[in-house]
């Protein structure tokens, strides 16, 4: 036998096991009420104009959306975040101190590098316990802050991402680039889509794409108001939430804890 020949064969036997691992990891998971794809509006840091402005337009527009908090960001705008939890918005943690790698300076005081396990978890826990002091709820959900996972450096470094999957039933990734296969995605590392800065028509390919795949797409913002830095602009919600709540369109809108337990569920029910 040539080496071309069995260079063919060993291709052909090759992406044969490379489809069929694919076909078997992306067996459809139905969403509720003939819906056809899933989608998650979230808001990091617990930013002022989140409850100024931003929760007004999505109550108004009857759309629940996840917010993941640092507490002293929240306590700032204690009243708001008392109005946006009893207007059904889900509270997440986003850390104490949101750590992220000491490359940005603003970050050296509590940069990741210099962080362990044991650490991160106490930050987690004490997050989580000030907003349950401060707001009554206890979050279940995690967002990754600046999307990084990691604690330490070189040799030394560690994931973090098991100690998320062991305390929070979702962690959220950030500034990612393909939606969440419901039947594939690992609950501990969702990813996040940035909508800061982005115009309707310059998400609308990927949600239709996402629709026609029956995935779960989750956005990811900061401030919530007309224009600015890491701002997700408000007449882009308007547009995005006319859209989804279209039922010609055919997308349930929901925060994150809630679609990830109903995909649980049913992952849970398909075994």
């Amino acid at each position: 036998m040539n080496t071309i020949l069995r260079a063919a064969i060993f291709y052909t036997f090759i992406t044969g096991i490379v489809h069929v691992s694919y076909a078997q990891s992306t067996s459809k998971v139905p969403w509720p009420k003939g819906k056809e794809a899933a989608i998650s509006l979230s808001f990091d840091d617990a930013r002022f104009s989140q409850v100024d402005r931003g929760t007004a337009l999505l109550d108004s527009m009857q759309v629940k959306a996840t917010f993941y908090l640092v507490p002293a960001a929240a306590e700032q705008r204690m009243e708001g975040w008392k109005k946006a939890v009893a207007a059904g918005h889900e509270m997440g943690n986003h850390s104490l101190f949101h750590p992220c790698s000491g490359n940005f300076e603003w970050s050296r005081n509590h940069a990741l590098e210099n962080y362990t396990l044991d650490s991160m978890r106490y930050e987690l826990v004490e997050s989580n316990n000030r907003i349950e002091k401060m707001l009554g709820v206890k979050p279940i959900v995690f967002a990754y802050p600046c999307g990084q996972k990691f604690v330490g450096r070189g040799v030394n470094t560690k994931s973090y991402v098991p100690l998320i999957a062991e305390m929070f039933i979702t962690g959220r990734g950030f500034m990612e680039e393909t939606p969440n296969d419901p039947a594939y995605v690992d609950f501990a590392q969702i990813t996040g889509i940035e909508m800061d800065g982005k115009d309707f028509e310059q998400l609308l390919p990927m949600i239709e794409a996402a629709r026609k795949k029956g995935q779960w797409v989750v956005l990811a913002g900061h401030e919530m108001a007309d224009d600015g830095v890491q701002t997700t602009r408000l007449a882009m919600l308007r547009k995005l939430i006319a859209y989804v709540k279209d039922p010609a369109n055919k997308m349930w809108v929901a925060p994150v804890g809630e679609v990830a337990k109903y995909i649980s569920g049913k992952r849970a029910a398909m075994e």
